[in-house]
């Protein structure tokens, strides 16, 4: 499921940066695309306005067919103040620029790609390409929730891929 998900991220990364490629956070010193994961972050990003954040909820496997399928909900949540040039008051503009940008990454065809392993990249190896896709279906958009000055939402989309031989 690592691999399934690690290459979502980087997919997602990569559409969201060609997009807008002023939508970026320093985080630890460095500045990089506006995506992060929740699971692999310090507490202080998570309230992070401006940027998207994934965290992984419900999966399900699937061990009918000759390769499990493993499905993962991936749920992204966003918010926003607007500028301080506009104090705050497009907001509503900035939250629907940010679904914007995050509908039409995740429903720019192909809603798949080859499936990589990245763990080896901490080692300063190669990415190394698997045998198998990932594929993701529509993103649903949740209510916009309002939390003091900001804009929030939470976007849904379920991420599938078959899991390989050796793979966790």
């Amino acid at each position: 499921m690592q691999n399934a998900k690690d290459t979502f991220y980087e997919v997602l990364r990569g559409r969201l940066a060609a997009l807008n490629p002023d939508r970026t956070i320093a985080l630890r010193g460095a500045v990089r695309p506006g995506l992060l994961v929740q699971e692999n972050e310090l507490l202080t990003a998570v309230a992070l306005p401006d940027c998207f954040r994934m965290r992984w909820s419900v999966s399900a496997v699937d061990a009918d067919g000759a390769m499990p399928l493993v499905a993962m909900e991936c749920m992204i949540d966003y918010e926003t103040a607007g500028t301080a040039m506009n104090g705050g008051m497009d907001r509503g503009r900035a939250l629907a620029a940010m679904d914007g940008e995050l509908q039409s990454s995740l429903n720019t065809l192909p809603r798949s790609t080859p499936k990589s392993n990245y763990a080896g990249l901490a080692f300063g190896n190669a990415v190394l390409a698997m045998k198998t896709n990932v594929w993701w279906g529509e993103v649903a958009f949740a209510a916009t929730v309002v939390k003091d000055d900001r804009l929030a939402r939470t976007a849904t989309v379920v991420v599938m891929s078959y899991q390989e031989a050796g793979e966790l």
